[in-house]
Parts: structure tokens; C-alpha cells; sequence
């Protein structure tokens, strides 16, 4: 198990302060970044934290995943791997394989 945790379906009222405050109760909490909208300055609604050790986040994991952070239930699991967007296929104008196009 990796230290680093995914922690989603955020209150947009939740700030990095709360999210370290809250995870420290599992241990020591390395960092806790809220992941923000470029275009609205406003959180996306999920973030990371990352804890001090594999035990401690998983103690991390079985406290709060499922619990009520803010007025919302939280989920709260190992964060995967960033994947590299660049070699996603389609989006924007032009992209995509729409498949049964008929043009």
C-alpha cells in the first residue's frame, strides 16, 4: 500500500487547513493539496493526502472513507498513478472516434 491518498466528493467549503486536521487524526499528514479549477479558482471537489507511512494511511483509509467531512460523505482510498493525458485520443473539436459517423 502507497502512503498517498485520493480523497473525493469534497465539500467545495473544505479547505487544505481541514483535510490536514481531519487526516492527522490517523498520524502524520506529509501534505493535503485540494485539487482547484484553473478557469473558476474553485476545488474540483476531490484532493490527495499524503500520510507519514503505510500504516498510518491505512488506519487513514478505514477511519474516513465513508465518513461526513464538512456535510458530505468523503471517499477516501489509495490514490492510483497519474496517468499522461497526452495520450488520450479525442476531445476538443475534430477529435474522437464517434464511430457510426455518416458524413
Amino acid at each position: 500500500m502507497a502512503n498517498k491518498l485520493y480523497v473525493g466528493s469534497l465539500s467545495y467549503d473544505t479547505t487544505e487547513d481541514t483535510l490536514r486536521d481531519t487526516f492527522a487524526q490517523a498520524g502524520t499528514v506529509q501534505s493535503a493539496t485540494i485539487i482547484i479549477d484553473k478557469m473558476s479558482n474553485r476545488s474540483k471537489g476531490f484532493g490527495f493526502v499524503e500520510m507519514s507511512s503505510d500504516e498510518e494511511a491505512k488506519k487513514a483509509i478505514e477511519m474516513f472513507n465513508g465518513k461526513d467531512l464538512d456535510g458530505r460523505n468523503i471517499i477516501v482510498n489509495e490514490a492510483r498513478p497519474m496517468v499522461d493525458r497526452s495520450a488520450q485520443r479525442g476531445g476538443g473539436y475534430g477529435g474522437g472516434n464517434r464511430g457510426g459517423d455518416r458524413y
